[in-house]
């Protein structure tokens, strides 16, 4: 009976943004999906919407307990997953003058730690699972060092070595395992920049297009096209070509933090 069921997702980060586009793109073929954040309204709008497809198992991701009981829900609900997208995470910026190491700590945490609390959780349903899929959403910031991402690089380039790694030890097991790595989307997150974002995408296009992706189950998702073609480059550049790149995007008003 489990064979012909229709495919079982987790999704964190899904009341906003990527998670959001990504969230509609997967029930839309008739999938099951369990929804994690912090807000739970979105999720519940989503559980009216797709009725029977939906299980909201919300939460703060930072505190491995949560986590532990979200993967005991989903256990006692389906027992098993099929793909899990990590896609939760937090952007703040460092103030090199005012240098505040609680900001590298609070976005390594949220990118970092709390990825780690759900493969912890994940694994052993998807071990159970079919055709099992593990995404990690990263970011195309870990190619080129830029200001003032120094806590948000960091937890990004952590959290690409940890997926890439795993797609090594996770491969005799049959467990595949892609990384995604958006240039500028428009999300709420990023509505906090105040610099340019160069070929920015609409959030629905950059579902869509992570979507349509997945079915392919690549090591890699990175888009878009042009903005990685340049970006490639300028990350095997001297570092005086770096620094020149990485001022243009300075600003002058002070670091915008996001809430806890």
């Amino acid at each position: 009976m489990r064979l012909t069921s229709p495919r079982r997702y987790w999704l964190t980060g899904a009341s906003s943004g990527i998670g959001a586009g990504l969230a509609e793109e997967i029930l839309k073929t008739g999938a099951h999906l369990a929804v994690s954040s912090r807000t739970v309204a979105p999720l519940k709008v989503l559980s009216q919407r797709y009725p029977g497809q939906v299980l909201i198992v919300p939460g703060d991701l930072t505190n491995s307990q949560t986590v532990r009981e979200i993967g005991e829900h989903i256990a006692d609900v389906w027992g098993s997953l099929d793909t899990v997208i990590l896609n939760a995470g937090t952007c703040e910026y460092v103030d090199v003058q005012q240098f505040d190491s609680s900001i590298i700590e609070h976005v390594v945490r949220t990118n970092l730690l709390a990825s780690s609390y759900c493969i912890e959780a994940a694994l052993p349903l998807l071990r159970v699972g079919l055709a099992p899929h593990l995404v990690g959403v990263a970011s195309s910031v870990t190619y080129l060092p830029l200001p003032r991402a120094e806590a948000y690089g960091a937890s990004k380039a952590g959290l690409r070595y940890l997926f890439e790694s795993l797609r090594i030890d996770l491969a005799p097991e049959g467990i595949e395992v892609t990384v995604v790595s958006p240039g500028f989307v428009d999300t709420p997150l990023t509505a906090k920049n105040d610099f340019p974002m160069p070929l920015s995408w609409p959030v629905g296009k950059a579902a869509r297009y992570i979507f349509a992706k997945l079915q392919h189950r690549p090591l890699e998702i990175a888009f878009p096209a042009l903005f990685m073609a340049a970006l490639w480059p300028l990350s095997k550049m001297p570092n005086r070509v770096k620094l020149a790149v990485g001022k243009r995007m300075v600003r002058s008003n002070p670091p915008i933090k996001d809430s806890p």
